[in-house]
């Protein structure tokens, strides 16, 4: 027992010293932090010092204040408690007299008596309270519910008056375009503010014209048009008769007026052709039961110039081979072409397939995706797929092989679509993720796209002078160059004067279809081609002469129509002619350049495997390049790199050339025309017709 009340008592001493070294430690703690306050304030802001002295003399002031207060508190209860002692003694010398007989009452009795002695139904001296103790409690009041007070209507505010600057050049449209337009035509008054020719004026008049040229190149109607652009056909029909008014002032002069404000005249008009063209509602009829209705034939597709011409086509194989569909396709190709030159089939619709554009082939784009947001949705914007199949992979390939540009035209792209690209290594190494991304056209892009080239390759083709016109009627659908020799695939012509080689000088053989080089024709253009360079050899070596073939095809952005030019030259010129063009090929174009300055195909065609193909194997079809043949199978090729050093036209072989012949400057330099009345073609024509090979050709189909 001793030693539990040992351990309790050791216990309660060591809490004891616990607790009184943690008071220590609060007090230190205290202290420490008082005086790092004290010098954290004395170490920032000097200025203190006279506001703690201004707030010791205010609380010395404070104080003696309160003191003062004090000793009058004092006073007054001294002077309370004598005045209290007073009416004691006047109450106890008046009931003196009354008491003696009573028993010696005790001297305390008069003394007030504490809270706690005091009978319940006994209090103090009556306190007053302050009035806030006094007020009603908020306990005791009743709640009322009142409804929202009715505010009384604001008046409406009138909408501000549109104040125009004074550089503001629209002023009368401006007025214009305030009209109403809720109510229908028909049950309001028209009122047109503005006058013919005030400030509005050429506003209205460039809206006018932008409705017919919206018109023209959507193929909308310009009603339809009209609506859109002023919102409805009587602004569109006042707007007509301020032109014509206007119109009217410029032929006549300034002091002419004859109208101020449109009359409306030429919307009454149109209100009367229109109730004039509206048929009279009739019944629809109704039929038999069991009676069988036709089904209409449906219209034919449109019919384009492509279509004619594989229809032409067809039709002279047939005719090559004996045929005995002839005549049903000689039918069918007539009646085409009747609806076409009557223009039945005409439309403004833009109708391509996969030979007027290699990015629209090929069916769907896997190479991108959809953004399936609102905005993208709405401008039908793509991204590029990172999840893309092989099958996907050379879809693509093969619709971007051999563009134009290349990577580099889709880095230029790239760049050109960043606002904050800077030439710097620095913005390539940190934005090197973001350039690397492939710039993909949306649909509707590649479509304009598309539709841009058709109608671009077409004017090349309606103003090309080596195309026939099938659209045109007889003669004007022959091309502009005199036809020699024509056969189904290509024709023969002679080159524009002036010749190199004088009066009796080469030719020129030329595909039917609109090539860009002749790398571009098929294994049945090309063999006519081969039968025309064999003719025209034989031509010349009976004439003792040597024959060169050359094409230039360096500038395949024009479209140009590919041929092949022959050139007589002299028959002991034909063993060093390769000599000469080898020459000019290696110093001609870059210094440096990625392809090989010469391409022998000549040397190519002695190869196993190459052949009469050597040429159409060593060429890609996409580049700009030029070839001299110095036989049937081959010769020399060079890739031309910088269009921009390379001679215009045929200057290339007509320097060369020239140079071999000794022939004048101003020979070499200028190049012709083609023209329909040469006068040339008649003698070359008795000369060609012994080794004309067409002539099979004419007596096969007689």
């Amino acid at each position: 027992m001793e030693s539990l009340e040992d351990f309790e008592k050791s216990l309660a001493a060591e809490r004891a010293e616990r607790e009184r070294q943690k008071e220590k430690e609060e007090r230190r703690e205290r202290k420490h932090r008082h005086h790092h306050r004290r010098d954290r304030r004395r170490r920032d802001d000097h200025d203190d010092e006279s506001h703690r002295h201004k707030r010791s003399r205010r609380d010395e002031d404070d104080e003696a204040r309160r003191h003062r207060h004090r000793h009058r508190d004092d006073d007054r209860d001294k002077d309370r408690d004598k005045e209290r002692e007073r009416d004691r003694d006047r109450h106890s010398r008046r009931s003196g007299k009354d008491t003696k007989d009573l028993k010696e009452s005790d001297p305390k009795e008069d003394l007030p008596l504490p809270d706690e002695e005091l009978a319940p139904n006994e209090s103090k001296a009556t306190l007053v309270r302050d009035s806030w103790m006094t007020a009603p409690s908020a306990l005791d009041i009743d709640y009322v519910h009142r409804g929202n007070k009715r505010k009384s209507p604001s008046p409406v505010r009138e909408e501000p008056k549109r104040v125009l600057h004074h550089r503001e050049l629209n002023r009368g449209s401006e007025e214009a375009n305030d009209e109403p337009r809720e109510e229908p035509e028909t049950e309001k008054v028209w009122e047109v503010k503005y006058t013919f020719g005030d400030e509005g004026s050429q506003w209205r008049m460039t809206k006018l014209r932008a409705v017919y040229t919206i018109a023209e190149e959507t193929g909308r109607s310009v009603d339809e048009v009209a609506i859109e652009r002023f919102g409805s056909l009587r602004e569109f029909d006042d707007a007509r008769e301020e032109k014509i008014e206007v119109d009217r002032r410029k032929v006549y002069g300034n002091g002419y007026i004859g109208k101020v404000k449109p009359t409306g005249e030429l919307y009454a008009e149109r209100i009367a052709n229109q109730k004039k063209r509206s048929p009279s509602p009739t019944p629809p009829a109704q039929l038999e039961q069991g009676m069988s209705i036709e089904d209409k034939i449906a219209p034919a597709p449109p019919m384009d110039q492509s279509a004619l011409n594989r229809m032409r086509a067809q039709l002279m194989k047939a005719k090559l081979r004996n045929s005995p569909d002839v005549p049903k396709l000689e039918a069918e190709y007539n009646a085409a072409m009747a609806a076409f030159q009557s223009g039945q089939t005409t439309s403004n619709a833009v109708v391509l397939d996969a030979s007027h554009s290699r990015l629209l082939a090929g069916g769907s784009r896997g190479e991108v995706k959809q953004v399936t947001n609102k905005r993208g949705l709405e401008r039908g914007t793509v991204i590029e797929n990172e999840d893309m199949s092989i099958d996907d992979m050379v879809r693509e390939e093969r619709r971007t092989r051999g563009q134009a540009g290349g990577e580099g035209m889709r880095l230029a792209e790239r760049i050109a679509k960043d606002g904050k690209f800077d030439n710097d290594l620095e913005y390539l190494d940190e934005n090197a993720e973001k350039l690397a991304k492939r710039v993909h056209k949306t649909d509707s892009s590649l479509k304009n796209i598309a539709v841009t080239e058709y109608k671009k390759l077409n004017r090349i083709l309606d103003n090309c002078p080596l195309c026939y016109h099938e659209d045109k009627a007889p003669p004007q659908n022959l091309p502009l160059a005199p036809v020699v020799s024509l056969a189904t695939r290509t024709y023969l012509t002679l080159p524009p004067s002036p010749e190199l080689t004088g009066a009796e000088g080469g030719a020129v053989i030329v595909p039917l279809s609109h090539r860009t080089n002749l790398l571009e024709c098929d294994d049945d253009e090309w063999e006519e081609i081969r039968n025309f360079m064999k003719s025209l050899t034989r031509l010349y070596h009976d004439q003792g002469r040597e024959v060169l073939f050359y094409e230039n095809a360096a500038a395949p952005q024009r479209r140009l129509h590919a041929v092949m030019v022959a050139v007589p030259i002299p028959y002991e010129l034909g063993e060093t002619a390769p000599a000469f063009f080898r020459e000019a090929m290696m110093s001609a174009d870059e210094e440096w350049s990625q392809h090989k300055k010469v391409i022998d195909t000549l040397k190519k065609s002695k190869e196993p495997g190459f052949g009469r193909m050597a040429f159409r194997k060593s060429i890609a079809k996409e580049m700009p390049y030029f070839h001299v043949w110095f036989g049937l199978d081959g010769g020399l090729g060079h890739v031309v790199e910088d269009a921009g050093r390379w001679p215009r036209g045929d200057g290339f072989a007509r320097e060369i050339i020239g140079g071999m012949l000794d022939a004048e400057p101003d020979v070499i330099k200028k190049q012709g025309r083609w023209s329909r009345g040469d006068e040339r073609v008649e003698g070359f024509r008795k000369r060609w017709r012994k080794w004309d090979w067409t002539r099979v050709l004419e007596e096969g189909q007689a």
